[in-house]
């Protein structure tokens, strides 16, 4: 018989007694389905085919669709479940991976606090849907790997910037470096421009992020033309 159990993050104790396990994610508060993405698949980390996720969404139009896709990609089971009038209900079952050789090319070159969600949005995105992913950062955008870099709004509502952080922190949007290293985790590689480094007062030996590769265009040309899709915001 299955069973159902909060779950915060914990690692669950294992039980052969049990067919399958039910575990209950409750993520109403963000509304951005990378943010929930990437809850679901840490907690499916933890689970083994056939185990079950109850995950509780809010009623935003975007995440169901969004969520579909993602099964579809990742050869998990999506069900939906009968829900309150703000929120709804997915069952997720955990399947086996599905064989994804896709890689994803990103060059992201604006440090502003708006132009970085799309690109990063779109390499979480891709990342947690299976496929390998490369970003480059150049321009403008090698700040975020400056020690306590904070994006900001461009004028005339840069005083405003503080708030701005506030609403996409409540939404599950985590500071850009933060998402860089979310993407580390999934398997992405990140790729900084030398010049625009030098240019920014970016100091290559003190890194907000580990594992960087500072080169130049021709280093991920190369990347570019070996990946599926490139992606140039």
């Amino acid at each position: 018989m299955a069973t159902t159990q909060p779950m915060v993050g914990e690692r669950l104790p294992s039980d052969p007694s049990r067919s399958h396990r039910t575990v209950t994610l409750d993520l109403r508060r963000l509304t951005i389905t990378t943010a929930i993405g990437l809850a679901v698949h840490d907690a499916l980390a933890e689970l083994e085919p056939g185990d079950e996720l109850d995950v509780r969404l809010g009623s935003a139009p975007a995440l169901l669709p969004d969520m579909e896709a993602w099964a579809r990609q990742t050869g998990n089971e999506l069900e939906v479940l009968p829900g309150e009038a703000d929120d709804s209900r997915l069952r997720i079952r955990k399947g086996s991976p599905n064989p994804n050789a896709r890689h994803v090319a990103i060059v992201v070159s604006d440090g502003g606090l708006e132009e970085l969600l799309s690109p990063l949005g779109f390499a979480l995105a891709a990342a947690l849907e299976g496929a390998a992913v490369s970003v480059y950062l150049q321009g403008p955008a090698v700040r975020v790997l400056r020690p306590g870099y904070s994006p900001s709004l461009p004028w005339p509502m840069r005083p405003f910037s503080r708030f701005a952080r506030r609403g996409l922190e409540a939404a599950g949007h985590v500071a850009a470096v933060d998402k860089l290293r979310q993407l580390q985790t999934l398997g992405g590689r990140v790729y900084a421009c030398g010049p625009s480094i030098e240019h920014f007062g970016v100091d290559p030996a003190a890194l907000a992020l580990e594992d960087v590769t500072i080169c130049e265009y021709l280093t991920f040309m190369e990347v570019m033309q070996a990946a599926d899709v490139q992606l140039y915001p």
